[in-house]
């Protein structure tokens, strides 16, 4: 099998970011695989027959997809536009796939995303999936609301300002959860772990497409590089060449690669970035297609850095985050944090002819050791997770919360203030003393009456504060743990 770097550039979680040109790669391949199909001949008869069997047994089966759409339209109580008979023909044979990563996108979600791709955006800056019928969160963008108000990977979106998304497609669904900057929407949200749905809410705004930020640490004495890629758009390889460039005429001695919350992007920018990493002796990946042939893709740097590298994932980790993470371990570099995602699939956007796009799973990709990760996720070498605090959801208070109560919700709460540095003494959701005494002081040292209560304002402020130092970075055990092992 021999492939064209068009014909590996898109590589997808599958999702759909809200209101982010995620899908834009791959058209011209669908292009150019149509101009090569008709420019073929047939090689005999046989062939020629066989293909006007299969031909004629397709006419077939498509005759009744006619004749449902005529029955419908003559028959059915209601007045039926053309379009959505039409695409939800698409959608339903695309449905039987059972393959949350091909989905049909319509004209205007391709039209906003062919628009955005090299501008900023407006929305919640969180890309989403469908998983088992369920709107689903793979990663909130770096500095977003999503990111903001407490959102995280496989969060399970509900319902859209008191409105469920049961029987949405996920089209559909984004159409509910995108808008305007300023304007504000309200997400009922069920997380693993929490026996209640909860609700965010979450004020649109303007989302940068900037993906690569880079700054140093003293770690030791030694100048330390830190690196991270939010998302692998068209920009990101030259972002990432230059920022690279930079620290090293700083003189690092180390580079850490943050890949966490990255839900991937196009193929060729993670093959890009890797050949400035891995050494032409080991591939960078493999490309598998449906009939098993595989292909290897290799770099032409000559050795690898002098430094060494480390790079951090987690769960919101996928895709083309997966292939950087993965070709870097099998090279022999650490990987910090907690097992990604999971997705080894490429997808291929092909045109309609209308402005309109099938996303089709066409390719998987391989490790360069020739692993599959799908549903697997790459492991990390050295297992970190954040704080306890880090993964709370936000405060909901319909009644303040009081001594002698036990909830969910105050246990949430409780791990809120410790992480806030208010000794609360346990965290198993009952209100004591020394838990009245912490909200107390809480309360004091923000200029809140001191009632030992936690009402909606208290709840807000310590949500509010705690974000603000998640942002931050502060207790950042990966990142810790990244520098203090990367010179060992």
């Amino acid at each position: 099998m021999k492939l064209s770097k068009k014909q590996i550039v898109l590589i997808l979680v599958g999702a759909l970011l809200l209101g982010f040109a995620g899908a834009y790669g791959g058209f011209q391949l669908a292009q150019d695989n149509n101009q090569q199909s008709s420019q073929s001949s047939v090689e005999n008869s046989s062939t020629n027959e066989d293909d006007s069997n299969g031909q004629s047994e397709l006419t077939g089966d498509l005759s009744k997809v006619s004749q449902a759409y005529d029955i419908i339209k003559e028959n059915y109580l209601e007045d039926v536009e053309d379009k959505q008979l039409v695409e939800g023909a698409i959608e339903g044979m695309l449905a039987t796939l059972e393959d949350q990563h091909t989905s049909y996108l319509d004209v205007e979600m391709m039209q906003q995303f062919n628009e955005q791709i090299e501008s900023s955006f407006e929305g919640i800056g969180a890309e989403v999936s469908m998983v088992n019928g369920n709107v689903t969160i793979v990663s909130p963008m770096k500095g977003s609301p999503a990111e903001e108000s407490g959102l995280r990977p496989n969060d399970q979106v509900l319902k859209v300002d008191g409105e469920s998304l049961e029987g949405l497609n996920l089209n559909e669904a984004v159409a509910q959860i995108r808008g305007e900057k300023g304007s504000e929407v309200v997400l009922e949200i069920q997380r693993s772990g929490v026996t209640e749905p909860f609700e965010v809410t979450i004020v649109r705004d303007t989302i940068p497409v900037e993906t690569v930020y880079s700054e140093t640490k003293e770690v030791d004495g030694k100048l330390t590089g830190i690196i991270e890629i939010t998302n692998f758009s068209e920009k990101t390889g030259d972002e990432f060449d230059q920022q690279l460039t930079e620290l090293e005429n700083q003189g690092i001695e180390g580079l850490v690669i943050d890949v966490r919350g990255n839900p991937g992007g196009l193929l060729n920018v993670a093959e890009d970035i890797l050949k400035h990493l891995v050494p032409k002796d080991l591939p960078i990946l493999q490309i598998e297609d449906g009939e098993g042939q595989v292909e290897e893709v290799y770099s032409d740097l000559e050795e690898k850095k002098e430094y060494p590298i480390s790079v951090m994932i987690d769960e919101g980790s996928a895709s083309a985050s997966e292939i950087l993470a993965v070709a870097m371990k099998d090279l022999g570099y650490d990987i910090v944090g907690e097992t990604s995602y999971g997705k080894g699939t490429v997808q291929q956007a092909v045109p309609m002819g209308d402005g309109s796009s099938i996303k089709l799973t066409t390719l998987k990709w391989l490790s360069p050791k020739g692993e599959w990760i799908n549903e697997e996720g790459v492991e990390p070498t050295i297992e970190e997770k954040q704080p306890e605090y880090y993964y709370s959801i936000p405060i909901q208070v319909e009644e303040p919360f009081s001594l002698d109560e036990t909830s969910e919700e105050i246990a949430n709460m409780q791990v809120m203030l410790t992480g806030l540095g208010y000794d609360t003494g346990r965290t198993d959701g009952y209100f004591d003393e020394q838990t009245a005494e912490a909200v107390k002081d809480f309360q004091a040292d923000n200029d809140l009456e001191a009632t030992g209560e936690v009402d909606s304002e208290t709840g807000g402020l310590i949500e509010t504060q705690l974000v603000e130092k998640i942002r931050n970075g502060e207790d950042d055990q990966q990142l810790d743990t990244s520098l203090e092992e990367l010179y060992q």
